[in-house]
């Protein structure tokens, strides 16, 4: 099974975002007005780009937060971060910032976390020069790789993101060795029940960690053995039995969902390949039907002569 960074980041990015901003950008994490509310913009930015590739291993978010300065009163941060190289990425970031400038009319931060496996790949930029007329973006960009040397310092960071970045790169690392997984996974474990943090945030943790780290079933019992004896060495029950239920629930209808939406992303592909660019019914369609319904399209596509003939056969 290939190891899911969507779901977690999605979530974690969510209930932590400012500390998100403080760990990859800093100097945005200075300029912002943190005692004012910051709210994101689900439906708005889907909306915005509704007929972009928003599918497995890439997180969008879209969040409207006051500036310290007050020189406006509403600024908007696109957040986008990126499991794999992509060749149009940038552009695509120069898009999705200007249709969203379009619709509100506000300024547009794009900032950008790069979570793919490559070393070279760092794309900050795109622009255009074309009969004396420039166009552009540069965008700040994090990239998870370039932490790997700081390992060390990450796990003692009390920087929620400095663990999910830990584990990020443990992930990788561990790739197709169970053992070494478990270990680490245990390790970052035991560094969560170390923190001062209450028991949510240590649950909330836990379960991006357990998330990203997938361990086939007889190594996560061994795990799960382990983390047990270490909440009775520490009297420190933070997840009882409903709870780790919940956990491994969440789990499967997460990686059934990732699994939904990469089968979704691909099957419009191969049909827009075939008939052209497709009606929003059948898109919308797309969306909302289930594994079974996808795979069963897929199969008609095959030696199907229109369209509709893909979709009335079922």
């Amino acid at each position: 099974m290939s190891d899911d960074y969507d779901t977690p980041w999605k979530d974690a990015l969510t209930r932590y975002f400012p500390e998100f901003i403080a760990f990859y950008f800093p100097a945005a994490y200075r300029a912002i007005d943190w005692a004012l509310p910051h709210v994101f913009l689900e439906q708005e930015l889907a909306q915005v780009v509704h007929d972009a590739e928003i599918g497995k291993r890439r997180v969008d978010k879209l969040v409207r937060v006051a500036l310290l300065d007050g020189a406006d009163e509403w600024v908007l941060v696109h957040v986008d971060v990126q499991g794999n190289y992509d060749k149009s990425f940038a552009e695509r970031i120069f898009v999705y910032n200007y249709r969203i400038y379009d619709r509100y009319r506000r300024p547009v931060a794009s900032l950008v976390v790069l979570a793919d496996g490559s070393a070279t790949w760092t794309p900050d930029g795109f622009s255009y020069s074309v009969l004396g007329c420039a166009m552009g973006i540069r965008f700040p960009a994090a990239k998870l790789s370039a932490f790997a040397p700081r390992l060390e310092q990450l796990l003692g960071d009390e920087n929620v993101f400095a663990l999910v970045t830990a584990a990020h790169l443990l992930t990788q690392q561990t790739r197709g060795q169970h053992v070494q997984r478990r270990d680490a996974k245990f390790r970052l474990a035991r560094l969560l029940y170390e923190r001062k943090w209450d028991k949510q945030r240590i649950i909330d943790l836990f379960s991006v960690i357990d998330w990203m780290m997938y361990l086939p079933p007889e190594f996560e019992t061994q795990l799960m053995d382990d983390i047990n004896s270490l909440e009775k060495e520490r009297g420190m029950p933070y997840m009882n039995s409903f709870e780790r239920r919940g956990l491994e629930r969440g789990r499967e209808e997460g990686r059934e969902e990732g699994r939904k939406e990469a089968l979704s992303e691909l099957l419009s592909r191969q049909l827009e390949k075939r008939f052209g660019q497709l009606p929003q019914p059948i898109r919308d369609r797309l969306k909302q039907a289930g594994p079974a319904d996808l795979e069963h399209w897929g199969e008609t596509l095959l030696d199907a002569p229109t369209l509709d003939h893909v979709f009335n056969r079922c």
